[in-house]
């Protein structure tokens, strides 16, 4: 099963640069896992296609779709309880 974490962020977010450091250990401990940054900036079809309205705003899914959904800044326990529900 295919699991992706969505980082929703922009440049301009001082929290996202907080969730920055959790989400790239992450990426580096989980290497199934496909990690997408959609800046809300330029990719704001995708933004408004998942409802997204605050920043940051993670979201976890896998091929039956949505996980598990944060707003704000995560902690990494969190974001691994969530990837392990998703099958990662």
């Amino acid at each position: 099963m295919s699991v992706t974490l969505k980082d929703f962020y922009a440049d301009w977010c001082g929290p996202c640069k907080t969730q920055d450091p959790i989400l790239e250990e992450l990426a580096e401990d989980y290497p199934d896992v496909e990690f997408d940054k959609v800046d809300v900036d330029s990719e704001q079809d995708v933004a408004n296609e998942y409802q997204v309205r605050s920043l940051p705003t993670l979201i976890v899914e896998n091929d039956q779709g949505v996980v598990e959904r944060f707003v704000g800044v995560t902690q990494r326990d969190d974001l691994e309880t969530a990837l392990g529900d998703a099958g990662a």
